[in-house]
Order: structure tokens, then sequence, then C-alpha cells
């Protein structure tokens, strides 16, 4: 077994003396400040993002704008606009950088203000009830986009008021995604004129006679819009509606007059997977987008696209780097594209040479996000498992170039907090191949003490736990709680490289489970203080169903099992879920042409096999997969008189986000944790 050590980002150095040193705590981590949407004035001298606060006692966070004098060394984060009856967010600057627009409330309508970079009062620009807006490059002119009834030609266009009965009526499917049922409207693109900082009119709707979302529902946002450098035309993304939107990834890229003149054009009509991230080169000559080529499998790797925008030629850039890629920013000088990716457990920073498509790592150890180019070089955030967001700064194109630290939004809130230390670590799983794993050490653990694992596994599952922080599944709190975490990257992970991510299709039960249990016995023979003799295993989403899949098939592994959102019954959720297309690429088609495949790795025929004392957590709102499969694993284990316990969530979808359901959900999990290996 290999390993690399782990940096925690500069966390800890000079947060505390080790005497006022204590464990990450649930409460640390929703008091938190996060940093979310952030844009760099064309100049480059001002950087300036949305961040969240928590309001215990509303239990939501809120959100007010920042800005940073880049230009000013030692120059320290200020408020730019913070109205405490406001969330203010998805700030943008004007083109003359003098403006940041964004978003905020306005009598319970999501309207579009302004506010000067110099500070001052923020002006109202739109009043029209808005999820989001794009600025032109010429300035003249606001796209935004609302949710409206399907086929409106302004946002003025509401929806009918209801006479009757409360029934909801359908004719086809998709008449639910992620935690909404279908109402009949849609997220529609409109162009309204911009003067003075004022909207005028009620806009022009410029998709025309397209039925879809734009940005696509439930993640999309204004990364799937792009202004040409003139102002004249919106490039958006689209998925088409119909008969067959729940089985189709066919989002396409389409261009439209920005007046509403013509007809939107399908650009990408000949790919039938995936086309997204129409991103405008600076000289307005080139469109580089990301596009699958497999239709209907969402983790299909995306490649770099570059369109010429004269000639319609289009050429595959990145199509010889085996790396899927995340994100796209073009260089202020157009020789650049950069893009994230997911890279061997990081989420990585890479510099693609326009004119020969090849990739340069750009940034080390962690999660960046959000890059923003700027003169100098880009603007990025970073993260990991030890540390929450801040702003970076990189130079230039070549790869060991040190980063500047540009925020620490949370020095004094993590003040004494002691962060465990992590591991990367590898193995040779499945079919002999090699697999990774992050492994977790309680900080202040007594020298030859053991402590009890939490064995952690990642949902997707196309997916990674990777070196990034997170919100819901923080593997830093469990080791807080005295937990040694283990987190494996099994075969159908991601950032290994396109055919380990292949490898667990209609394999759901097989190479993972192998890769788990190898790894299980690799990190407790490497690590003396890790104790497999009292370990708990927990996961959500595919992970739930890993864990519903280990109660029947590695039935004495654990003291105690934790199932979130799990698929229990494989048949049931094929009929279920509201995205067909995931379930029926995973498993070869649908339930009733390939049952076998289904039923090959369905948890429900193991049940007999179950012993292991099983939490079971559910969103009464997750669509995804519908919390009734949460009910029957309870049902199972209960029948079985198997020690278990239920907790439904009925203000959540598939993931726990209000602060209290939080601070509630990890009570119970780790609760649950100590009772079976802790005896508390």
């Amino acid at each position: 077994m290999q390993k690399t050590s782990l940096l925690a980002i500069g966390l800890i150095a000079g947060l505390g003396a080790a005497a006022q040193a204590r464990p990450l705590t649930i409460n640390d981590v929703v008091s938190l400040s996060r940093i979310g949407g952030a844009d760099v004035s064309p100049d480059g001298r001002w950087l300036v993002w949305d961040q969240r606060e928590t309001d215990m006692a509303a239990n939501k966070g809120r959100t007010d704008l920042w800005r940073l004098d880049l230009s000013r060394k030692g120059a320290v984060p200020e408020k730019l606009a913070a109205d405490p009856a406001k969330s203010e967010s998805g700030p943008a600057f004007s083109p003359d950088g003098q403006w940041v627009f964004f978003t905020a409330d306005n009598g319970g309508k999501s309207a579009v203000w302004r506010v000067a970079i110099a500070g001052g009062a923020p002006e109202l620009v739109a009043d029209q009830d808005v999820g989001g807006f794009r600025i032109a490059p010429t300035g003249d002119k606001l796209l935004v986009w609302a949710d409206r009834p399907v086929g409106a030609t302004s946002l003025a266009d509401k929806a009918a008021s209801k006479d009757g009965g409360s029934a909801r009526t359908y004719d086809h499917y998709f008449v639910r995604h992620w935690d909404t049922w279908s109402d009949g409207q849609r997220s529609q693109i409109f162009v309204l004129p911009l003067a003075g900082g004022k909207a005028t009119g009620d806009g022009v709707a410029i998709g025309g006679a397209l039925v879809g979302d734009t940005p696509s529902k439930p993640f999309g946002d204004g990364s799937e819009i792009a202004w040409s450098k003139d102002g004249k035309t919106v490039y958006f993304t689209l998925r088409e509606a119909g008969m067959t939107e729940p089985l189709s990834t066919n989002l396409d890229i389409f261009a439209a007059p920005a007046d509403g003149s013509a007809a939107p054009v399908n650009l990408t009509r000949a790919n039938q997977g995936t086309d997204t991230l129409p991103t405008v080169s600076p000289d307005g000559k080139w469109l580089a987008y990301v596009a699958m080529k497999r239709p209907t499998y969402e983790a299909d790797r995306q490649v770099i696209q570059l369109r010429n925008l004269a000639t319609g030629e289009v050429r595959a850039l990145t199509e010889g780097w085996d790396r899927s890629v995340g994100s796209l920013a073009w260089s202020k000088d157009g020789k650049t594209l950069y893009a994230t990716a997911q890279d061997a457990g990081d989420d990585a920073v890479f510099a693609v040479d326009v004119a020969t498509g090849k990739p340069t790592r750009l940034t080390g150890e962690g999660t960046a996000a959000g890059v923003l180019a700027t003169p100098k070089g880009y603007v990025y955030t970073l993260n990991s498992l030890t540390a929450p967001s801040d702003f970076y700064a990189g130079t230039g194109v070549r790869a060991g170039g040190k980063p500047t630290r540009l925020t620490w939004v949370n020095k004094d809130k993590l003040a004494g907090i002691d962060m465990p230390s992590v591991e990367h670590v590898s193995f040779k799983g499945a079919n002999g191949d090699t697999v990774w794993a992050y492994v977790m050490k309680p900080a202040g653990l007594a020298e030859g003490a053991k402590a009890p694992m939490a064995f952690l596994v990642h949902g997707g599952p196309q997916s990674s736990f990777g070196n990034g922080w997170s919100y819901r599944w923080n593997p830093a709190l469990f080791a807080g709680a005295g937990y040694g975490a283990v987190m494996v990257d099994f075969h159908g992970s991601t950032g290994y490289g396109q055919a380990f991510t292949d490898a667990i299709n209609k394999d759901w039960g097989g190479k993972p489970l192998e890769d788990l249990k190898l790894g299980f016995a690799a990190v407790t023979a490497k690590y003396g203080w890790l104790d497999g003799n009292r370990a708990c295993a927990a996961g959500g989403s595919y992970g739930g169903y890993m864990m519903n899949w280990i109660a029947g098939n590695w039935p004495d592994g654990f003291k105690c099992l934790v199932t979130h959102a799990g698929v229990f019954d494989a048949r049931a959720m094929a009929y279920e879920t509201e995205e067909l297309w995931f379930d029926e690429w995973e498993h070869g088609g649908p339930y009733f042409e390939v049952p076998a495949n289904y039923e090959k790795w369905n948890p429900v025929n193991h049940v007999t096999a179950w012993k292991t004392p099983m939490l079971v957590l559910h969103g009464e709102k997750d669509f995804r997969i519908p919390y009734t499969q949460g009910i029957a694993a309870f049902t199972a284990a209960q029948r079985r008189g198997i020690e278990s316990r239920l907790v439904v969530y009925p203000d959540e979808n598939h993931w726990i986000l209000k602060p209290k359901n939080s601070i509630q959900w990890y009570g119970e999990v780790l609760g649950w944790m100590d009772k079976h290996t802790k005896g508390k």
C-alpha cells in the first residue's frame, strides 16, 4: 500500500494555542460563513462575492455582498451590500466595472439590483421576480431567467389561477423533479433593454417555441448561458421537453438573436449526449463548451469542444485527456481555457492550451472551483477535507506556481479547533486495480489508543468523497466525534479515468463491494490505531443503497449501519424515481426489459440475511430516491426483529439542508454510532 501526505491548506497554523484545542462539531460547521457566487472587475482590481451566514432563529442562511481590493497588498474584505431584510446574491460587474449587479428580495419578489463598487445605496434595476441574470457585454441589455408558463412571450405572462379541486393532472411524465411537482411552468430566458441602470418593459422571450428549462433543473445556473461579444446573440443550454424528457440527457446548445426576431438554432443537434457550458472567447470568435458522447449517461466524460462561430467548424480540444471537465473560463488573452476537473481525489484547475489542447495542472491538493480570469491570471476558491472555502489567486499558465491566499473568512470561527490529520492511501482492489482511499485520524488520539471506525461510502455512484469540504457529509465531523473516518473511492468513482468510472455500470453490488472489503482490510492492517472491531458503515444515496446491500451481503462486517436516502428495492425504484435515464443506464435498460439486471443487485432479495442494527434517514420531499424506499428498509429491519430507527424529514429533499435539521441529523447519526461502538 502506498500513501501520500495530505496538507490542510494552511488552516490550522496560528488559529489557537494547543491548550485551547477542541474537536470540530456540527454546531461549528453550521455556523461557518460560506462564500458563494463571485466576480472580478474587468480591470482586475475588485473581487466581489456573496457570503452566507446562518440565521439559526429563521433556520436558514442569508447572504451579503463583500468586496476585496486586489490592487492593495494586505487589503481586508469589507461589506458592499448587506441589508438585513434581504439576501443579496449572484454579483456580476457591469462592463465598465463601475457597478455590481445582483439579485435580492423586493416585496416578496426576487429582483435585480445594482450598487456602485465604490459603495453607496443599492438601486433597483428590474422588479419582475426572476431567478438570475446576465448582462450583455455591450451594457445595453439584461438577460434574465424566470419561471413562467410554457409559451410565455414576456415576463408579464403569469400562471393562471386554479378553479375547482386541488388535484394535479398529467398526461405524460416528468410529473415531478428533484423536490418539486410540475406546475406547467418552465425556467425561460427574456431580454430587456438596459439604460442608465434601469431595465424597462417586460422583456421579450427568446426561446421561441422551445419547451424546456434554461438554466436546466435542478442544478443549472448562469454557466449555461453566454452572450456574444457584440451583444446580439445569446447562447444557451436546454433539453427539449416531451415524452422522452425523463429518459434523456440530451442537453443542447442553442443560439438565438437577443431581440427575439428569429427562432433559436440548435448548434449541437448532431450529438445526442449532453452539450453544455457555452463560453465565448474574449475576441468573440470562438464558442467553447463541453460535450458527452453517450446518450442517457449523466457521468460520461465531458470533453472541451471549440466551435468557430464564423464557419461552424467544431474541434474536440481535449479528446485525448482522460479527465472530465467541470467548468470553463477563458484567459483574458484568449490563448488558454481555465478548466476544473477531478484528478485522483482533488478537483484542480488546469490550463488548457487552445492551440494544442494540452492540459497543465495549476493547483495542488484540495477542491478548486469558481475560476475567474483576471488580467494577471485567475482567482478561484479552494477547500479541503479539513478547510472550508477561501479565495486564492494564481498567475500564468505554468504548473507549480505558488498561489496567493486572498481571504480567510472563517479564521475566527475556527480558532482553537484541532482538525484531524488525513492521508491518501492506495491498495489493490477488485481485478487487482489500484484503488484510493482517504483515512482521517482524530486529533489528540492518545498514544496506543484505538479509535472506532466510521466507514463512509459516497453517493453518485459516479462521484468521490475527495479532498473537499462538505456541509452535509463531512468526514471531519466524524473524526471530531472520535472516529477514524475511512472513505474508499471504489470502482465507479470519478477522477481516476473514465474506464474506472464506467466500471460500476450493471455491477452495483459487485466490484464496489469488493473494493470496500479490500479497503477495510488494508487500512485496518496498516493503521494500528484504527479499530476494525468497532466499526459502523454509513452512506447516502448510492452509499445508502450500499448500506442496504451490505446488510445482506456483508452482515458480519459492522456493529451498525446508517442508510440515508438509499435504494432498498430496485424494482420499485425503477418505476418511482423521476430521472429514469439514470436508473436505466445503470442497469442496462428499463426494468420490464432487463429485470435480471436489477434483481441481481437488489437489496430486497437478501433481507433474510440482515442482522446488523440499522438507522434509516430520509427526506419526504426526495423524488430522486423516494422516501418510501427508506420506509421499506425500516420495515424490513423491524420485521426481522433487528434494532432499527427511522428518521424522516418532511421539509427536506435528497439532501439535508436546513441548519437545525443538519444538527439533528448529526445527533441521530453520531448517537447511533456511539451506542453501537462506544456503548453510549
